[in-house]
């Protein structure tokens, strides 16, 4: 037993173990999802904080409705419950395939965005969550 607390350490330091995680976490709470429909009350589905704190729209609300909407073939509706984030989600997923490819290649790979385009991603951010709390 002594041993298993080294072997599981050096495991959780290879350069694949977060994506990994990411990805195994990803399919189950999708996996879930599927099967529980967030446009019906009475689902056990996390509620956004944002909201909950302010009363408004973050940039990411709509975001499990429009993934729902998605994995059930309905492209118009997830394109109403969040637009910026559907227009996001390729990007998301390619650097999140990026990483997994680099993990499992046994190098440590971390996305580096300039200052720019950091303040543009803000900017996006911030400007899609102000248009769509005017909206409602």
């Amino acid at each position: 037993m002594a041993e298993t607390a080294p072997v599981r350490a050096h495991l959780l330091r290879r350069p694949a173990a977060a994506p990994l995680a990411v990805l195994v976490a990803g399919v189950v709470g999708a996996g879930y999802l599927y099967g529980t429909d967030p446009h019906e009350p009475g689902h056990v589905l996390p509620a956004c904080p944002f909201r909950f704190v302010t009363g408004l729209l973050c940039p990411a609300c709509g975001g499990t409705r429009m993934t729902y909407d998605l994995m059930h073939g309905q492209f118009g509706a997830a394109w109403l419950d969040n637009r910026a984030l559907l227009l996001a989600s390729p990007f998301a997923l390619a650097l999140l395939a990026r990483w997994m490819v680099e993990g499992l290649r046994g190098r440590r790979w971390r996305p580096e965005l300039s200052p720019r385009v950091q303040v543009l991603i803000l900017s996006l951010a911030v400007t899609w969550t102000v248009v769509r709390n005017i909206r409602n």
